[in-house]
């Protein structure tokens, strides 16, 4: 199979989709990959370390596109990708189509097969794809968090953990997923004050053990949420619901009663945001102000540490790249039932029911 990796082209996205090892692991298969020039720049990878690798160097995105039977990126593609994708060409990448429906209709009209990553799932319920990126884009949270708080960034002049004397400020994390984890495991690293909120009580057992007195676990209703909210110098949403929209947990109102200066990182903007105010916004310019309240809601936050991004995404993407060109993706994922959980376009069709019930289009699932 000839596998294709072109460069990204989202907003100051600096990840590339394959490291020297998954080149060198599918040429030593007998595959053929075909990178884009300077792909990896951005993550410390160069063309010489892919050609080392048994890679070919490609100039322009399209030769990649026109050449390859499977494409590997990190994000979606972009509305001047669309035309390059062809009838039954594998994309294998982050999708998160449940909100964006303009992407959605395009790969439905290519007839590509898409595999997205965030869908990927075993029998234990994890998303083994998404967990690294959601970990990372978590432990950012808090930074980002804490550093538009300081004055010089518009906020109110706090001190994530304060000082002896001088109250701490108070973080709110609402979701405890991987990336509410490690949000308020930075958070209370910093010495903030941090709640943590869910629906899952097991899930809130857990977190209540392993952070013993250092956070307040919380049932995640919406009068828990507006209390917890309009108290907080931070709100972190750390929201997931596997391959559909985030829920708008977070409302208008209750933004506009935080005082002025504090801060919302909405991780789940990826998914449609669980905030009501959020929209996405890029590393270029990731900020706006509502009712004098900062939001920062990057969709591809770990593009800003692409080195550490990279590696830690293409460790668990690399497993179902090679399967995929060694088997074919129909004997793969009749092979894998995770695999078969990540094919979201099939045939110009929806593949994955969540996808098709939130964006109101035909469903069809994948038959092996």
């Amino acid at each position: 199979m000839i596998v294709g990796v072109p460069k990204e082209i989202k907003n100051k996205e600096n990840r590339v989709g394959m490291v020297v090892a998954g080149v060198r692991a599918l040429t030593q298969s007998g595959h053929k990959v075909l990178i884009q020039h300077n792909a990896g720049v951005g993550a410390g990878i160069s063309d010489d370390d892919y050609r080392r690798a048994g890679g070919t160097i490609i100039d322009t995105a399209k030769e990649v596109f026109d050449k390859a039977d499977m494409i590997v990126k990190v994000k979606e593609p972009l509305p001047e990708e669309y035309p390059l994708l062809r009838e039954n060409q594998i994309l294998y990448t982050y999708l998160h189509l449940a909100a964006d429906e303009r992407l959605t209709k395009a790969l439905m009209e290519r007839k590509i097969v898409g595999i997205a990553y965030e869908t990927i799932q075993p029998a234990d319920g994890t998303l083994p794809l998404l967990a690294p990126m959601s970990a990372v884009a978590g432990r950012m949270a808090t930074q980002v968090g804490a550093n538009y708080l300081t004055h010089d960034h518009g906020g109110k002049g706090l001190l994530l953990g304060g000082v002896t004397g001088v109250e701490r400020a108070n973080v709110v994390v609402i979701g405890g997923g991987v990336v509410g984890i490690n949000s308020a495991k930075m958070a209370v690293g910093l010495g903030a004050r941090v709640s943590i909120l869910d629906t899952n009580v097991a899930r809130l057992d857990y977190l209540s053990d392993i952070f013993k007195n250092d956070v307040t676990t919380l049932y995640c209703n919406s009068e828990q949420v507006e209390r917890v909210v309009t108290q907080a110098d931070l709100v972190i949403g750390a929201v997931l619901v596997t391959g559909a929209k985030a829920p708008k947990l977070v409302t208008r109102e209750m933004i506009s009663k935080m005082q002025p200066g504090g801060v919302v990182v909405d991780v789940a903007v990826d998914q449609g945001g669980c905030v009501e105010t959020c929209r996405p916004t890029s590393h270029e310019h990731p900020t706006y102000v509502v009712d004098g309240i900062i939001h920062y809601a990057v969709p591809n936050m770990p593009g800003a540490v692409p080195r550490t991004s990279t590696y830690a995404l293409t460790n668990v993407t690399m497993k179902y790249a090679v399967m995929i060109a060694n088997m074919g993706w129909k004997d793969a994922v009749a092979k894998d039932p995770a695999l078969l959980k990540g094919v979201n376009i099939l045939n110009g069709k929806v593949a994955y029911k969540q996808v098709a019930d939130d964006l109101g289009l035909p469903y069809e699932a994948v038959r092996i």
